[in-house]
């Protein structure tokens, strides 16, 4: 299914930081309250042509600061072969971890290592534990959620959080949190040349909560606790307005209050079309033979 533009209309919601007052968050309420979810392993056709086992881990993950960098490394010491399929990669004659064994730089920022064209924590298809990302699998394992053992980059996408400070006309101003989708865009120049990408893809917006639900870990990791309690109150006021605008008829609206890829999703499962059953049931398929996906989201795993 085709993408949606880029240039869609959004409803943006703010408030101010409950634990400080010096912040005001801005909200992307057609994101949040979209049913994008995860598609790995149920769809995803990875964002090259070529590689899609890969999904979006071709690129390797930077790590924004040294407590980054040092996180994944305490995690990558407590993989074992049997759960990092390229782990000999790695680690040196005396089985440690040097950092030039999984990581490297690219213009002067340090990454994860690509190893055969993708990051080096990635399984490939094949592999006993299952294919997808090490470290996602070994959170699940461990019962803990994603945002405490994966790079920061992996873990959010793809939800975006910008910063820009508002200079007011008393001369006050105050720091803007913009909480979005990660869209194109967000991956550079480079990113309008990828063969394939979900976040505006109809053909991952098939999940079962909105994403202001399924991500609660990663938005209570970008915003707190006490924001995102706010964030709630305001997605669940913005789908009630949704609910009414379907109870009533007005679908005309509909394209003003809901992410058009979610639209053409739901569109698409009552038409019953044939690519959604299909990705329906492989979903209901793998949940049942109990894989494991993300932590509180059964689909997803990078």
């Amino acid at each position: 299914m085709p993408e949606v533009a880029l240039d869609m209309p959004r409803l943006w919601v703010e408030f101010t930081d409950p634990e400080d007052d010096g912040q005001r968050f801005r909200c992307d309420l057609t994101w949040l309250t979209s049913s994008w979810t995860c598609i790995y392993g149920n769809g995803c056709q990875g964002i090259y042509a070529d590689r899609p086992d890969d999904g979006c881990c071709t690129l390797g993950a930077h790590f924004t600061e040294d407590a980054d960098l040092e996180r994944v490394r305490a995690v990558a010491g407590e993989l074992g072969p049997d759960e990092w399929q390229l782990r000999d990669e790695a680690v040196d004659a005396g089985g440690g971890l040097p950092l030039d064994g999984w990581t490297e730089l690219e213009d002067g920022v340090r990454k994860t290592r690509v190893v055969d064209g993708a990051c080096i924590f990635l399984n490939r298809p094949g592999f006993p534990a299952g294919q997808g990302c090490s470290l996602h699998q070994h959170a699940v394992l461990q019962g803990k959620p994603a945002t405490m053992l994966k790079p920061e980059v992996c873990w959010q996408l793809p939800i975006r959080r910008a910063y820009r400070t508002v200079e007011q006309p008393d001369d006050s101003s105050y720091l803007e949190v913009t909480i979005t989708e990660y869209d194109r865009r967000g991956w550079g120049p480079g990113g309008h040349d990828l063969d394939w990408y979900c976040s505006g893809n109809p053909e991952a917006h098939v999940g079962r909560e909105p994403v202001y639900r399924s991500s609660k870990a990663e938005l209570v990791e970008l915003m707190g606790e006490g924001a995102y309690e706010q964030l709630v109150v305001r997605c669940e006021a913005h789908l009630r307005s949704v609910q009414a605008a379907w109870r009533t008829g007005n679908r005309k609206l509909l394209p003003l209050l809901v992410h058009p890829a979610t639209l053409a999703a739901q569109d698409e499962a009552a038409a019953g079309g044939p690519a959604r059953k299909a990705a329906i049931r492989a979903a209901a398929e793998k949940a049942a033979k109990g894989k494991p996906g993300k932590a509180g989201k059964a689909s997803k795993r990078r």
